[in-house]
């Protein structure tokens, strides 16, 4: 998600956050799903219908105003904990309109991975999502294809079923078809990581991404996790990627800190020093 543009919409995101966190608590793995996609569809309208995301987001609009116009345009369309997180939501502060449409479909997002924490199944969702964002990663030319604009998103959403249809869980299919329905001014490569991190911190973890000459055995994994655990005070999800061109060593990113010890990087120092 986008992050929010002023202090007011990240109350209002933390506020709305524990009224989900709350339904969650109470609610049907199956009601939950539900209700993610009813957040993302009511995300794709705020961000096709502007004068409607101004209206509910604007700050001199009467709170009552704002949600009699939510319930008379969808009131009758949606479950009623999807309206009722709506609800609040729109009788919220918002610092822009569009926070508002980020906000719905940051609720949607949590929704869906709630799904898969539900049935255990959180660690297969974020690992889903890893491997779509290496698939990505080595074949350009299909990322391009899920992120054009002009191909309607139907069209793309059926390429997508092509490639994953029910081979993942239903809750990666979920996030991964919203990403690719509404980028929503991102590229789909930077979205799924995202969901990567998003999946990782339900989960009270870090995500570290490691790139390796060649697989990692258990014993090597179960040793760089607990290594990275006492280094940043908190339990690491390792997401490993294998590039035979490192010739040795890892490279190890962990939120915006890049750990490289890679023989690749040492050869390629050297050289700049000789050159120098």
């Amino acid at each position: 998600m986008v992050p929010l543009t002023g202090a007011a919409s990240r109350e209002s995101l933390a506020a709305a956050i524990r009224a989900l966190d709350q339904l969650i608590d109470r609610a049907q793995a199956a009601d939950l799903g539900k209700v993610a996609d009813e957040l993302f569809s009511v995300t794709g309208l705020l961000d096709h219908e502007h004068g409607l995301r101004r209206v509910l987001a604007d700050p001199a609009t009467e709170p009552d105003r704002r949600q009699a116009l939510l319930e008379r345009m969808l009131g009758d369309r949606l479950d009623p904990r999807t309206l009722e997180l709506l609800r609040l939501l729109v009788r919220s502060r918002w610092s822009a309109p569009r926070d508002l449409a980020d906000a719905v479909e940051a609720l949607g997002q949590r929704a869906a991975l709630a799904v898969a924490e539900r049935g255990g199944m959180l660690d297969e969702v974020e690992d889903e999502l890893f491997r779509f964002g290496r698939i990505l990663a080595a074949e350009p030319r299909l990322r391009l294809l899920l992120e054009d604009r002009t191909t309607p998103a139907e069209r793309r959403v059926e390429l997508l079923d092509r490639l994953v249809g029910r081979r993942v869980n239903p809750a990666t299919r979920r996030l991964l078809e919203q990403a690719v329905r509404s980028p929503r001014g991102r590229t789909l490569d930077r979205a799924v990581v995202e969901l990567v991190e998003l999946a990782a911190a339900r989960r009270e973890r870090y995500v570290a991404y490691v790139t390796a000459p060649g697989p990692l055995s258990d014993q090597q994994e179960r040793r760089l996790t607990a290594a990275l655990r006492r280094v940043y005070g908190r339990q690491v999800s390792l997401q490993v990627a294998v590039e035979p061109e490192l010739l040795g060593g890892l490279v190890v990113r962990v939120n915006d800190e890049v750990i490289d010890g890679s023989v690749a990087s040492r050869l390629a120092e050297l050289r700049q020093r000789l050159a120098g």
